[in-house]
């Protein structure tokens, strides 16, 4: 059997019993290696400057990972879904407090740790409530709590959703074309805003489900023709793989020819930048492809699917714990950063800040309120045999 036809029917091999979707072992490295970029992007960020042209070299091509994981939430929900009727009621009991429990949860602990640190000071009990108020409305609590409230969004959507992808049936490919035209025009407006139109404004945009529409409908889309899809790229795993090395040539030269031209470089690599969305495109499709390999070649039990499968049983829960991790880190940044300087600086804080977050996250997993502090359920001690 080729690499090829095992990478086309690994899909087949994990069905599951009762009827539901088969088990997708690429998701899972999916997830991971998002995941594992998500904390890296954070990372340099805390450990580099604003002002720093090399350090923003390095988040641009990262800033893939928000649009990689709506595509990939559009994707599971509809590849679960797309061959069963569910109720929007069903649907919504079931998927939203898994997300908007950890969202109140952790929206609150960073609110009071701001208040706690001195990082937001409103002055009276009236504006604390206020600024609370103020931060589940707009997933500002934390810099990464945004992802939770337009997965909410999404959740909620979701409906909606399934009965326009069939009711278009056939005709996807307009769908995707007119949901990009969209994207195009929403990335220009937060990227080059009119003139009246606040910063705040925009910055409110990030955590609603508009700038991320046509990566969530992509998924859901390719999730709809997954056998297709799935095949396709199993086939032209070198044509992706050449075109992820094409593309990221050209976004960095981009990005170094936008400040060469006088852009700020946090600026010239902020995420909505419309020049970013082939790359995003690309290394989605990349990174699936990979992906698919590695299922193909997985063996049950063995090392590698055992750490992957960890991993990703954890991986939200790392997203919802890795922030308070490196804030953790903080202090001792400008001690690594003498002693070291760049850039092992920044790779020592985030080896650093992985090790940290996996600790807190065993501690949490195995409290009584582990569902709503890390979105999974507690796990308990295995019972010894007498």
């Amino acid at each position: 059997m080729t690499t090829a036809q095992a990478t086309l029917e690994a899909p087949a091999r994990a069905a599951r019993p009762g009827g539901k979707a088969p088990y997708l072992h690429q998701i899972d490295l999916f997830r991971l290696i998002t995941f594992a970029c998500v904390i890296l992007i954070h990372v340099v960020g805390a450990t580099n400057f604003a002002q720093d042209v090399g350090a923003n070299a390095v988040e641009t091509p990262l800033h893939f990972t928000r649009e990689a994981f709506f595509a990939l939430t559009g994707f599971v929900l509809v590849f679960q879904n797309r061959r069963r009727e569910f109720t929007a009621g069903d649907f919504w009991r079931r998927r939203l407090p898994l997300v908007a429990t950890p969202y109140l949860a952790w929206s609150m602990f960073f609110w009071a740790y701001s208040l706690i640190t001195g990082a937001q000071q409103p002055g009276s009990l009236e504006a604390s409530m206020r600024l609370l108020l103020k931060d589940l409305v707009t997933g500002g609590a934390w810099y990464h709590l945004y992802f939770l409230l337009v997965t909410m969004q999404v959740y909620l959507l979701f409906p909606l959703l399934m009965k326009l992808l069939r009711a278009t049936g056939g005709r996807h490919k307009w769908l995707l074309l007119g949901s990009g035209l969209v994207q195009v025009g929403v990335t220009l407006f937060m990227t080059y805003q009119p003139l009246g139109v606040s910063y705040e404004t925009i910055t409110h945009l990030y955590g609603t489900i508009l700038p991320y529409q046509f990566y969530t409908l992509f998924g859901a889309v390719a999730a709809m023709h997954f056998e297709t899809v799935h095949a396709w790229a199993g086939r032209h795993r070198l044509l992706l793989g050449g075109a992820l090395v094409a593309v990221l040539a050209g976004t960095e030269w981009y990005y170094f020819q936008t400040v060469h031209n006088g852009t700020f470089p946090q600026v010239a690599s902020d995420p909505f930048q419309p020049y970013l969305i082939p790359w995003f495109l690309t290394v989605i499709a990349a990174i699936y492809a990979f992906a698919t390999r590695w299922a193909a070649r997985r063996r049950e039990g063995g090392r590698g699917a055992r750490v992957v499968s960890w991993a990703a049983n954890r991986s939200f829960s790392v997203f919802l714990v890795h922030p308070l991790a490196l804030a953790l880190l903080g202090p001792a940044i400008p001690h690594v950063a003498e002693r070291f300087g760049a850039p092992w600086l920044s790779v020592l804080i985030y080896l650093a800040t992985i090790v940290l977050t996996v600790v807190i996250v065993e501690v949490l997993r195995r409290l009584p309120g582990s569902r709503a502090l890390t979105g999974r359920p507690r796990l308990r001690p295995a019972k010894v045999a007498a």
